[in-house]
């Protein structure tokens, strides 16, 4: 019920226990006239009734008006006592709501009870909602990215790349991982790779090869015989890088995997390694080319972010999708997993509305003792002045009996 159908139910109660103390105030009236040319007897005990019911109305009339205002607007001490004692009333309210609804013993049967997993399941596996989360995600991100000053993020990259780097040693990064290297035999490929070019490089350069052994043969030696010479290199050279390529076991390759090896140690263990890279590092690592590195890279970054988060079926959407359909599948069938998430959900609003009870307490206390006090009674007497003019009635009814009684009593007893 709205407040002004409140106040029209409230203003039709308040006529009928006004209309009953004029009745009874006419009924005294001519009761009263009727006394004084009429001797009969019952004229006295409705006299009796009527007066002694006007003196009940306006008793209760004034105790129930006193709650809400001055009666007549005469400010007669210990009325309009509602918009003087508004901030105790606030008080009191808020510590009765804490001490009777929110005590331990009564949440706790209520959070007992919460289950959100599978209402988060079910609301995240719809298609519907998983293009209003993902749509209010992209545009909070969007909104923070335009935001960001683009250079404080860069310095924020650089500072945080080169508090890094100071503690990496990077002779050890490396041999590191050149020992990953050999021991997932992975140089083995890398060996076998070069071993093949060189050997096709021989043969495409036969040509060069007798070139060159002509070039440092002796004048007197014929020009055939360097041919053949040449060819022979070649060839035997050409065999050997094919007998590398072809043969994993192939000596060659063991003592390029032993010096390999000898190298990482090298790298981890010689000093001078640390201080060549230390060099390598500074000088890559420079201020302003470390700044220049940070800023291409969150320009880099945002760029693309801004690019997935702006078209309607990106990589990075269609990704958050998938995963929003994995997570919505696993909340409505993994039991673990909602028993976790229902727990974490139980006790983190148990913890919360403890530590927050006296806040509860202090909003229905602030609130209340904002109120204006004239607005205060005005809604406290919406919702309980209909009950109160039954008081009226009540003690207009009852003072009247009582009067009736009285005068009986005086009569027949007296």
């Amino acid at each position: 019920m709205n407040d002004e159908a409140k106040r029209k139910q409230l203003r039709k109660y308040k006529a009928f226990a006004t209309g009953l103390f004029v009745l009874m105030a006419i009924i005294f009236i001519v009761t009263t006239i009727l006394q004084k040319s009429n001797n009969s007897h019952w004229i006295g005990y409705v006299q009796a009734f009527a007066e002694a019911a006007m003196v009940g109305a306006l008793a209760d009339w004034f105790a129930v008006t006193a709650l809400f205002r001055h009666p007549l607007g005469l400010p007669i001490p210990h009325t309009n006592l509602i918009e003087n004692s508004k901030q105790r009333l606030g008080d009191n309210l808020g510590s009765f709501v804490v001490g009777n609804f929110l005590s331990p013993q009564n949440i706790r049967p209520y959070i007992q009870k919460l289950k959100v997993s599978n209402f988060v399941g079910e609301w995240l596996g719809k298609e519907k909602s998983q293009e209003i989360l993902i749509k209010n995600l992209s545009d909070i991100v969007l909104d923070i990215l335009n935001k960001l000053d683009d250079s404080t993020v860069s310095q924020f990259i650089s500072k945080k790349v080169s508090e890094m780097t100071d503690d990496i040693k990077l002779n050890k990064v490396v041999g590191n991982g050149i020992g990953y290297i050999l021991e997932k035999n992975d140089h083995q490929r890398i060996i076998t790779n070069l071993s093949k070019q060189i050997k096709e490089y021989i043969i495409e350069n036969d040509a060069m090869i007798q070139e060159r052994v002509k070039k440092g043969s002796y004048s007197f030696i014929p020009s055939f015989v360097d041919t053949k010479i040449a060819d022979k290199i070649a060839d035997g050279l050409s065999d050997f890088f094919k007998e590398i390529e072809e043969n994993p076991e192939h000596e060659v390759r063991g003592l390029i995997t032993q010096k390999i090896h000898e190298f990482s140690v090298d790298l981890k263990e010689d000093p001078k390694w640390d201080e060549e890279f230390k060099t390598i590092k500074n000088g890559l690592l420079k201020n302003d080319k470390l700044d220049e590195y940070s800023n291409d890279i969150w320009v880099s970054i945002k760029k693309t972010l801004m690019k997935e988060l702006q078209e309607e079926n990106s990589a990075l959407k269609n990704y958050l999708t998938k995963n929003l359909n994995e997570f919505a599948q696993n909340l409505k069938t993994d039991e673990n997993l909602q028993n976790k998430i229902d727990h974490w959900v139980r006790v983190t609003a148990y913890k919360y509305i403890l530590k927050n009870t006296h806040q509860f307490g202090n909003l229905i206390s602030t609130t209340v003792g904002n109120w204006q006090g004239k607005e205060l009674s005005e809604k406290l007497e919406l919702e309980v002045g209909k009950d109160l003019q039954f008081i009226r009635v009540n003690g207009t009814l009852v003072g009247g009996l009582v009067g009736l009684i009285i005068y009986t009593i005086t009569h027949f007893f007296i």
